[in-house]
């Protein structure tokens, strides 16, 4: 148990709901929302300090992953490059450009 893990006052406890031998950790969120992740699970997915992280809600579950840069269009994570500030893969800002020249006349 890391620092901030001591200072939430949680401990590592059974889920009320899980199989047996499966564990849960439960937290408690402060009141400016915050939750602190368990040193474990951080290491286990390879979240370090200044990393950014997204939330997502499926069905009744909330939904932490390290956030991977990916293609705002077709969610290719490869070759990527910007445009307007977001993250685009090459064949998608293709498509793009020909999309201008083709809105402005240019072809």
């Amino acid at each position: 148990m890391d620092a901030a893990e001591a200072a939430a006052g949680d401990a590592p406890t059974q889920s009320p709901g899980d199989a047996p031998g499966a564990r849960g950790i439960r937290r408690k969120v402060d009141d400016l929302g915050r939750v602190v992740i368990p040193s474990s699970i951080r290491h286990s997915v390879g979240i370090r300090e200044g990393d950014t992280v997204e939330f997502a809600v499926e069905g009744d579950r909330v939904v932490l992953e390290r956030a991977v840069d990916k293609c705002l269009f077709c969610g290719g994570s490869e070759r990527l490059t910007s445009y307007r500030e977001r993250a685009v893969c090459w064949s998608c800002a293709a498509a793009l450009r020909a999309l201008d020249r083709e809105r402005t006349g240019e072809i």
